[in-house]
């Protein structure tokens, strides 16, 4: 039978000799150790299941009847003797410790406190959502569609011809490759034709997300941007029912000093089409007409394309850019601020939810 340098290591249990010089290294690696750490290591090294001491203690089984209470004697001082070095260098470890935490984790509770900066929701989704609330009060539902759509959508049903110049790819970014005919989405109203295609008529819905353009980033553009636009269709509404509509709107997000008027314009999808100009009466600078959105009469086309019967039901459309409500409602002079990302541009507007 062959014996390893570790039985080699363990004492006889009746060699008084070889036992005490085990306890000695015992205590010799307890007071070497600097700390807890290495002073766990100690403890293991010299009383865990493996230790030279504890093994000894075990070989009393196999002893003589007559020598098994002589070994037991002798190993049970050699067990207590390093039980109790070990405590006494645990004492003594632990008391420094609890000392070194005491310099190491001082406050100085005359300091200054470092305060965490309070962060702030963009607000240009607080105003979306602001909108979105005043329609939502009226009984008008928010519909959304998807950011990458079909020229359909965003261009055929919405009246606007095949050589029509906000086709042309100064204005429109094109998803490759172009026989899939997918445009990221220049404004919200194919939003508008996708709610009349999915919903049962008379229809009120507010369409609010972003949109893309191939703008320069400036002061006043931006390529990407916000809209909120509305649609209403039902059996006799008139241009009267937008301007009113409009007009609570306005007392809704300026105060009810606020006043809109409609300039006669263009656009495809409306007939008749008119430009709002809207009465800031705390605009920067003075009260003053500011231009806000365009708006008009849904045209018969757009509801053809979108199965309704324009002999029938008539419906409205307006829509506003986000961030130029934000600018001028709230002082912003320039549309770089809003999507640089810094939280003190955000932090001026507070945590209104």
């Amino acid at each position: 039978m062959t014996t390893t340098a570790h039985d080699e290591a363990v004492p006889h249990p009746l060699d008084e000799e070889a036992v005490d010089a085990r306890v000695r290294d015992a205590l010799s690696s307890f007071d070497a150790a600097s700390d807890l750490d290495e002073l766990k290591a100690a403890r293991l090294a010299h009383t865990g299941d493996r230790a030279p001491i504890v093994l000894a203690n075990r070989r009393i089984g196999s002893l003589a009847k007559e020598d098994k209470a002589a070994a037991g004697k002798l190993l049970g001082r050699a067990r207590g003797q390093v039980q109790k070095a070990l405590a006494a260098r645990t004492e003594v470890l632990e008391a420094e410790h609890a000392e070194r935490l005491l310099v190491e984790e001082t406050v100085d509770v005359t300091a200054a406190p470092r305060r965490r900066r309070i962060g702030a929701r963009h607000p240009l989704s607080v105003l979306q959502e602001r909108v979105s609330d005043v329609f939502t009060a009226m009984g008008w539902e928010i519909a959304e569609g998807p950011e990458v759509e079909s020229e359909w959508f965003n261009f055929d049903a919405l009246n606007i011809a095949p050589d029509h110049p906000s086709r042309e790819m100064q204005d429109t970014f094109f998803v490759e490759p172009p026989d899939a005919h997918l445009v990221l989405r220049t404004h919200t109203s194919p939003v508008q034709v996708r709610s009349l295609l999915e919903r049962e008529l008379p229809v009120y819905v507010l369409c609010p997300g972003r949109t893309f353009r191939t703008d320069e980033l400036d002061a006043t553009h931006t390529p990407v941007f916000h809209q909120f636009e509305g649609l209403a269709v039902d059996e006799g509404l008139t241009m009267a029912d937008l301007k009113g509509t409009l007009e609570h709107f306005a007392r809704k997000m300026f105060g009810p000093e606020a006043a809109i008027r409609l300039r006669p314009a263009y656009f495809p999808f409306t007939e008749p089409s008119a430009e709002m100009d809207i009465w800031h009466p705390d605009a920067k600078g003075g009260p003053q007409w500011i231009e806000w959105g365009g708006c008009g009469m849904v045209h018969p086309n757009v509801l053809r394309a979108a199965g309704a019967d324009p002999d029938r039901y008539t419906g409205f459309a307006f829509g506003m850019g986000v961030e130029r409500t934000l600018m001028f409602r709230n002082g912003v002079p320039d549309m770089r601020d809003m999507i640089e990302g810094d939280v003190r541009f955000s932090q001026r507007f507070g945590m209104e939810v």
